[in-house]
Formats: structure tokens, sequence, C-alpha cells
């Protein structure tokens, strides 16, 4: 096994951190460049919002595929196979010249970029010591979210330069190095032991999930804040690319500065949950997206930027409790548990900009908020019940 400080563990935790960076890098590259999209192609918001949500449906469907794969073909295999096609698809987005082709090769991207997070875990779970996973997986979350910040910066700021299709044979070109970098620092499985696949007791397990009125509820919660949180961001920058503001791509990227403090927000959010209860968190990190909300109604952009540091701390808050909140109240198989919460997140993360949309189309900025605030009572409600079943459920095993 890989122990703590040894050289085997900084060469696979700087390998699974680089290998993180690049998915989300390359998911989220599309998002500052709607507007330019949309004027590009003479397609609306909504259609245009398609080129990042389609890449995240997708990537949330594929999720249940890699997990159970990876059990019966190996690790490191898939990772390197699906990042090979990943980056592949961003080489061939800068050479294509209708809307159409873009949206199919990122809808393909979005399904090779699920084979890492599907299984970066479950590898460094294989290879790893309790003690070097934990410290192991601490640095690749945050490797989520700067790959997530980052690529959103340079999207901005290459598409802004040098166009939006240099500016994906750009990070096509960065991201075949860290490829090649991850692929040569990452360890050869040593502990994989080969399992056949089991397809029958992969839906009883998530039926069985889907059964479990904890996990349902949890489940609604996250998707339903990502639903509205990264949305925001779309729909924010066709705000802000329109006048009194017209801001240009690389100042739009630097929207996503204030994802850092949601990376603070989920660092605090295991101290806060030891002092209040996982629900009541939950709800604390709601209300801040519902203050974050209402501020970012404010007409400069200082802030703007204000209630979306507000509601990034909340979300990341929110978050980090109901992913933990799933894994404690599993029943049985975990890791498909926490799976699926994943697939309730992406799914959220690919239709809010559809329930956004008309919401921006007769209300612009106020009518999302509107929209998003119509969400948020109903996250802050479903937190509500879960804190009365889990008082019911305290209550129970005291009087027995």
């Amino acid at each position: 096994m890989i122990e703590v400080g040894t050289k085997a563990f900084w060469r696979a935790t700087l390998a699974m951190s680089l290998g993180s960076f690049l998915i989300f890098a390359n998911l989220y590259f599309t998002q500052p460049l709607l507007p330019m999209l949309a004027s590009e192609f003479g397609v609306s918001p909504l259609t245009a919002s398609y080129s990042f949500t389609l890449s995240t449906l997708m990537l949330g469907v594929s999720l249940l595929l890699y997990g159970p794969l990876s059990d019966a073909l190996g690790r490191r295999a898939i990772m390197l196979t699906t990042m090979v096609g990943a980056v592949g698809c961003t080489l061939l987005l800068s050479q294509v010249h209708s809307f159409g082709a873009l949206l199919a090769l990122r809808a393909l991207q979005g399904f090779f970029l699920g084979g890492l997070p599907a299984i970066a875990i479950a590898y460094m779970g294989d290879e790893m010591s309790r003690k070097a996973l934990v410290s192991a997986v601490g640095f690749y979350i945050s490797a989520n979210s700067l790959g997530g910040i980052c690529g959103r910066l340079l999207g901005g700021f290459l598409a802004d330069t040098l166009g939006w299709q240099m500016g994906f044979a750009i990070t096509g070109a960065l991201s075949l190095v860290l490829l090649g970098v991850f692929a040569w620092l990452l360890p050869p499985s040593q502990q994989f032991v080969r399992q056949k696949l089991h397809p029958k007791q992969m839906v009883r397990d998530l039926v069985g999930h889907l059964k479990n009125r904890l996990l349902v509820v949890s489940y609604a919660i996250g998707g339903l804040n990502f639903f509205i949180f990264v949305n925001q961001y779309s729909f924010l920058t066709f705000r802000l690319s329109d006048a009194p503001y017209n801001l240009p791509a690389r100042y739009l990227g630097l929207l996503f500065l204030t994802y850092l403090s949601g990376t603070l927000g989920s660092a605090l959010s295991g101290k806060v949950s030891a002092r209040f209860s996982q629900p009541v968190v939950m709800m604390m990190g709601i209300g801040l997206m519902v203050v974050g909300t209402l501020v970012s109604l404010g007409e400069s952009i200082s802030v703007i930027m204000l209630g979306f540091l507000f509601s990034a701390f909340g979300f990341f808050l929110c978050h980090a409790n109901c992913s933990s909140w799933v894994s404690h109240n599993a029943r049985h198989a975990k890791a498909s548990a926490s799976s699926l919460y994943l697939v309730f997140y992406y799914l959220g993360a690919s239709l809010g900009g559809t329930y956004l949309a008309p919401f921006w189309h007769h209300g612009q900025w106020a009518g999302v908020v509107l929209g998003s605030l119509i969400i948020l009572a109903l996250t802050f409600s479903l937190c509500l019940l879960l804190r009365h079943w889990a008082t019911a459920r305290e209550g129970a095993l005291v009087s027995n």
C-alpha cells in the first residue's frame, strides 16, 4: 500500500490532481464564451448554453457506467482512455464551423470527461493506506475547483484575444501535455482485484438508494442547488456582456474567481457541522445563497461580485455537507450512493439553464433572481424535512 510522504504517494497524488485539473478545465472552458458563441452562430442564450450543459449532462450519465466497468476492466486503463478521448474532442472543437458539430463534440466530450471523476477515489482507495487516502483526496478535490476556475479564465482570455477556435486548439495542446505527465506519474495498479460485472446487483443497489428517503431528499437538495448556482453564472455572462457593462470575454472569465470563496466554504464545512446538525448547516448554506442572489441585483460590478462570493461560499458549504450526509445515511453500497448523488448533481447543472431561460427572457437578471429564489425556497424546505426526519430518528433511537 502507498503510504503518506513516500515517492509513490506524491507521484500518485500529483497525477490525480493534474488529471482532475485537466478534466474540469476542459468541462468549464466554454462557460465564459456563451455570449460570444451566441453572437457567432446567431443562437439564443439558452441554445448557446447547451455547449456547456450537454457536457455536464453526459458527464453525469457516464458516472453510472465507469465505476462498475473499472471494477471489471481496471482503473488506470479506463482513466487514460477516457482522458485521451476528452483531449481529442478539445482539439477537434478547434476545427468546427457549425453549432451542431460543436454541440455533438461537447456531448461526446462530456461522456469522456466522466471517466476520471468516476474512478479516481476508487483508484486511490485501492492503492493507498487510509491515512494516505484522506490526505490525497484533499489535494484532489482542491484541483477540481482550481481546474474549473482556470478553465474559465483561460477560455475567456484566449477566446477574447485569439478567437474561440484558437482557444480550443491551445487548450487542447496544453491538455495533451498534462495528459502525458499524468500517464508518466500515475503508478500502475498494484492492489486492484478484478471483479465480475453484476448488472442486476447494480440495479438493485440503485433502486435501494432511491427507496431511501434520506438519500432521495439529499439528492434533490444537491441537484437543485447546482441547478441554480452554476447556471446563474451562465446568465450573468450575458448580463455583463451587454450594456451598460459591455465586458469582453477575458473579463467575464474573471467572474469565476468568486468560486474561491466556495473552496473556503468546503474547508470550513466540517468544523461548522461539528457544532450544528448537517441539515442545519445545509440551511445555513442555502440562506447564504439567498443573500448572495439578492445582493447580485445591485448595479455595480463590485456588488455583483460580492453577491456571488456569498453564493459560492453558501453553495459549497451546503454541497460538502449534503454529499457527506449521503455517505453517512446509505445503508449499503456507499460508493454507488455517492455516484448517484453526483448524477443528480450534474443533471441539475444541465437542466437549470432551461428552467431559468424563460425568467431571463421575460425579466432579464431580476427574472433570474426570482426563478432562483423559488428553487432555493424549495431546497430550504427539503432541508427542514431532513432535519425533522433526523430528529425523529434520534428520538426513536433514544427511546429504544
